[in-house]
């Protein structure tokens, strides 16, 4: 069992025309597109988005994704796709759960892996900026 994380956000997704291929099924790329979406919307939830770790002088890369297909999504089908940030102080380490909205039933397990590089010197951070610890600690409280 993948751990769950202490914060985690939820979106539905309505899975379009142009997100499947010829066999009607969710061409396997675009599932890092819906991770893209639900970890915006975490970041969201922090109230540390991408703008925001930019100005702090940071962006922060993805450094390793796994995906684990279980059954294809198809057109026209709801998604729900849950984010639960499991690590933060020394990198972003993110479960992702991609479930049918209707049944629950799991369709695509992830997860990915960020860190922090700064913008003036191009260096890879060892660990968080304490603005993105701060963020997502004040959001434990």
């Amino acid at each position: 069992m993948r751990a769950r994380g202490l914060l985690h956000h939820e979106i539905e997704v309505t899975v379009p025309f142009f997100d499947v291929d010829s066999m009607n099924v969710v061409w396997h790329g675009h599932y890092v597109k819906y991770l893209e979406i639900a970890r915006c919307a975490l970041l969201d939830r922090v109230g540390h988005t991408y703008a925001q770790m930019q100005d702090s002088g940071y962006v922060w890369p993805v450094i390793d994704v796994q995906l684990r297909y279980v059954q294809a999504a198809r057109f026209g089908q709801q998604l729900r796709v849950r984010a639960d940030l499991v690590e933060w102080r020394n990198r972003l380490k993110i479960h992702y759960l991609i479930s049918d909205a209707q049944t629950g039933a799991r369709l695509t397990r992830a997860s990915t892996v960020q860190v922090a590089v700064g913008l003036a010197d191009g260096a890879m951070q060892l660990v968080s900026p304490q603005v993105m610890v701060d963020a997502v600690e004040r959001h434990l409280r």
